[in-house]
């Protein structure tokens, strides 16, 4: 009480902590819109898929995929995926059984196709969330599909 009283009666104040950094990564219409023409410009005749960064944050990152042929059906066992369809038109399969399957990579193991999956159409706007462990295939309708994704790991239990 007598330090704030001798701060007010000398007209000292107090300090106030410095404002703490903003971690936040941010991307307008125009950045993604942008990257995507960039990554579109730098694909090569023949080359069915592109994936970029757009925002990050430590080891997370949103990023642009941009699709012009099927892959093959994957599961990521250990992460889940969130995908926003930014533009083009697809074809999602999801669920069912991945056959033949085989690890192609650590967090990645493909197969040559879905048995028993559901098939859904996408179209730009469209908001997907593929828990870890789901077999899933994104084809493609016209000349591309682009996909704004999200790794979300999985959370021990």
């Amino acid at each position: 009480m007598a330090l704030a009283g001798l701060m007010m009666a000398t007209g000292a104040r107090a300090a106030s902590p410095a404002p703490a950094a903003d971690p936040t990564s941010f991307a307008t219409s125009a950045d993604v819109q942008a990257q995507v023409a960039a990554m579109d410009k730098a694909m090569k005749p023949g080359q069915g898929f592109a994936w970029a960064p757009l925002v990050r944050h430590g080891d997370t990152a949103a990023g642009l995929e941009i699709w012009k042929k099927p892959g093959k059906p994957a599961v990521h066992p250990t992460d889940g995926e969130y995908t926003i369809v930014i533009a083009g038109a697809g074809t999602l399969v999801s669920g069912g059984t991945l056959v033949d399957a085989s690890v192609t990579k650590p967090g990645l193991t493909e197969g040559s196709r879905i048995e028993g999956g559901t098939t859904r159409a996408l179209a730009p706007g469209d908001v997907v969330l593929i828990p870890a462990g789901t077999p899933h295939w994104f084809g493609i309708t016209g000349a591309r599909l682009v996909l704004l994704g999200i790794k979300l790991p999985a959370r021990a239990k």
